[in-house]
């Protein structure tokens, strides 16, 4: 396996860091996938990830709870919209849940008007769980949201390109990856294995990027294919981290994972000539390859 001597692009972005609480797994596993599916940063959206499952032991009111963070570009008033949105139609609809603050941040949401309003004047404040609490009457007992949700600052679109032979091995290689990053505290993977890559440029500007035409193995007979001889199938891992040593630290332990795949044949980067983002982050610089 070789590692290609690039760099990948990354940015910043605004992102607030939640712990969602539930009755058993099943129910939290719902609202934490459900909050944080459909990745539409590039619709000037929001994106998320779960960044890690909690223990009854671990989390504010002794129930199973998981980690997980929304993100969206330099834009706080976005912020707090995506995020009242998700929380609203990902979570709060789903039966038992609750939702806590999980960042330490001077830089604080105040979920009344987004989420607590859901209560149509009926929700009420109160002391819980050593937290001020919403408390928003529902049809199935109420929902339980913190008063004032954190964010900051991270690092977003860290990313590897896998270069497979088979779609197997591509499926092994994403999977081993996106594993070894839940390991690292801080980082995510809104797309967790993602197929699609995309790029700036576009004959259609109206629908936003597109397919990144360069690396498609089914397009490689045309002139200027970037795709190595014998690689069938790229897959791509995007990054979210709290900082950029998050998001290095989690490159690191993917590129570590994957490095016995079988059919795995190298590791790539997307960049766009350093224009997508103040960030360049060299493959080379983050393992002592020979």
């Amino acid at each position: 396996m070789y590692i290609e001597d690039t760099y990948c692009e990354a940015f910043e972005g605004l992102f607030a860091r939640i712990c969602i609480t539930a009755r058993d797994e099943r129910l939290l596993k719902r609202a934490a996938y459900g909050a944080t599916a459909l990745p539409l940063t590039v619709f000037n959206e929001s994106e998320g990830g779960v960044e890690k499952w909690l223990s009854a032991n671990d989390t504010p009111d002794g129930r199973p709870g998981a980690i997980v963070q929304v993100w969206v570009k330099n834009d706080p008033a976005r912020l707090e919209y995506e995020l009242g949105k998700r929380i609203r139609q990902g979570i709060l609809v789903v039966p038992t849940t609750a939702v806590f603050n999980a960042l330490d941040s001077s830089l604080r949401i105040d979920t009344m008007d987004r989420v607590g309003h859901c209560g149509d004047g009926y929700e009420t404040v109160e002391r819980r769980f050593g937290r001020e609490m919403i408390a928003v009457p529902i049809m199935m007992g109420e929902f339980v949201i913190e008063r004032y949700l954190g964010y900051a600052k991270g690092v977003m679109g860290g990313n590897l390109w896998l270069y497979c032979s088979t779609e197997s091995a591509a499926l092994e290689a994403g999977e081993r990856a996106v594993e070894a990053i839940r390991d690292v505290d801080g980082a995510i993977t809104p797309f967790d294995i993602c197929a699609a890559g995309s790029k700036p440029q576009t004959r259609y500007p109206e629908i936003g990027p597109t397919t990144n035409h360069l690396y498609c193995p089914a397009l490689r007979a045309l002139k200027g294919s970037k795709v190595p001889e014998g690689v069938n199938s790229i897959p791509e891992i995007v990054i979210n981290g709290l900082s950029l040593d998050v998001v290095k630290s989690a490159m690191r332990a993917a590129i570590e994972n994957v490095s016995d795949v079988s059919g795995l044949s190298g590791i790539s980067a997307g960049n766009y000539g350093g224009k997508l983002g103040r960030y360049r982050i060299h493959l080379h610089e983050l393992l002592p390859f020979k």
